[in-house]
């Protein structure tokens, strides 16, 4: 599979889910791109043995270690002390270094009328500057310098990284373009790209799609001695299926591609890693179409989703998060009579409120979601989970009612994603 890298994310921050991880998602997909694979993405906590530890153990194999975080001038960011450690390098003090970081600190503190002592910034300061003996420095994008250094005793590189992800995109091309990191990389020589390629499904459980992938291994052989690295998920209610593989398994992967399309045929609604999202949007600008929405369980998250997409402003035109009653009566002509006997959780009030939008809104489609989210709000015939939707359009209006598990965000997410395939339907 040619070079292997490893990502070794620090900071208890992260660690704890308090702050999401984007750096190594992003550093797994560029790798990818360049055609080198990213074995292992690994998180530690602020702990110096752990770090310690977990690097110890990436260096054993991989050509290639990028850590990110842990560069500040605080007490708990030690990823240049400990990879200084465990690579034999000891630190010594970049005078020149220490007063570019300098100057970016307080031109920092000035612009912010920060009045922190100037002892305190110059510890900071200094702390920052401390380089391994050997690393070549790159440059900060915000104060904290990164790093490229290899063991004393020889061993694959050690790409030292900030956690800031616009910090880490912007330093990354200069640690790329260094010849320690490229040879090992592989960069310098003919590697074969590694390619990714999602297909994504809607409707078919999980066990089903298993199914067919053990029937394809038996016909044609296991996946990965053909090359393909073959990963499934089940993602806001649909399954994705994503594969890795270089050039030379590509007729290998056109077959699998045919069997799990032939199996489920239009359940398979993009083969080229298109998002539902993308395809409404395509949908709607190919027919010149417009669309509104009135959403009372999802509280905006439809219309949120919809102008997600770049460029919505074309065919999305507006929308109204009708939680009460009042609102759907005044806002989207849904008659009070109607309310009072079918209650707002029901098929009527749907179809009158996704034609209510649609007419007040002048689109030619209308949407409309409304529902029992949890964990209260239940009655009898109408449980926690129960949704009503309905899209009217030029041709009428379709109605439907779902049955959805899980406690509230799941509920919702759910329901926003099969409106969007709905829409998806309606401009196909």
């Amino acid at each position: 599979m040619g070079a292997r890298a490893a990502v070794l994310v620090t900071g208890t921050e992260v660690l704890t889910g308090r702050v999401p991880d984007a750096n190594g998602p992003w550093l797994a997909e560029h790798l990818r791109r360049l055609g080198v694979d990213v074995g292992t993405v690994v998180t530690v906590g602020d702990r110096p043995d752990d770090l310690a530890t977990s690097l110890r153990h990436l260096l054993a194999g991989h050509d290639l270690v990028v850590t990110t975080g842990g560069l500040g001038p605080t007490a708990d960011d030690l990823t240049v002390e400990v990879v200084a450690d465990v690579l034999g390098r000891p630190l010594t003090l970049d005078e020149a270094l220490e007063a570019r970081v300098g100057a970016v600190v307080a031109r920092i503190v000035a612009a912010r009328g920060w009045r922190t002592p100037q002892a305190e910034l110059d510890a900071g300061t200094r702390k920052q500057a401390l380089v391994p003996e050997g690393a070549h420095v790159l440059e900060p994008v915000g104060t904290a310098p990164g790093l490229v250094l290899t063991p004393a005793a020889g061993g694959p590189p050690v790409v030292v990284l900030p956690g800031p992800p616009t910090e880490l995109q912007q330093m990354w091309p200069a640690a790329e373009a260094l010849d320690v990191v490229r040879r090992a990389l592989g960069l310098d020589g003919a590697a074969p790209a590694l390619r990714q390629e999602t297909v994504r499904l809607t409707g078919p459980p999980e066990a089903e799609l298993a199914g067919v992938l053990r029937e394809h291994e038996e016909r044609h052989g296991p996946l990965t001695e053909a090359g393909l690295e073959v990963t499934t998920c089940l993602r806001e209610g649909d399954l994705e299926v994503v594969t890795r593989f270089r050039d030379d398994a590509a007729a290998a992967y056109e077959q699998l591609v045919s069997a799990v399309t032939a199996r489920f045929g239009d359940a398979v609604y993009s083969t080229d890693g298109s998002r539902v999202d993308d395809l409404v949007a395509a949908g709607l600008r190919r027919r010149g179409w417009t669309v509104s929405t009135a959403e009372s369980c999802t509280a905006g998250l439809l219309a949120g989703r919809l102008a997600d997409v770049p460029g919505s402003s074309e065919y999305l035109l507006g929308g109204v998060v009708s939680y009460a009653d009042e609102v759907k009566r005044d806002l989207l002509g849904v008659p009070a009579d109607l309310l009072a006997r079918h209650g707002a959780v029901s098929e009527e009030v749907a179809v009158a409120m996704a034609e209510g939008v649609r007419s007040r809104l002048g689109t030619t489609l209308g949407v409309s979601v409304t529902g029992i989210a949890g964990p209260g709000g239940a009655r009898p015939g109408k449980p926690v989970g129960l949704v009503h939707v309905a899209v009217a359009g030029p041709d009428g209006t379709d109605a439907h009612r779902w049955q959805l598990s899980g406690g509230r965000p799941h509920v919702r997410a759910r329901t926003v994603v099969r409106c969007l395939h709905l829409l998806r339907r309606a401009v196909g």
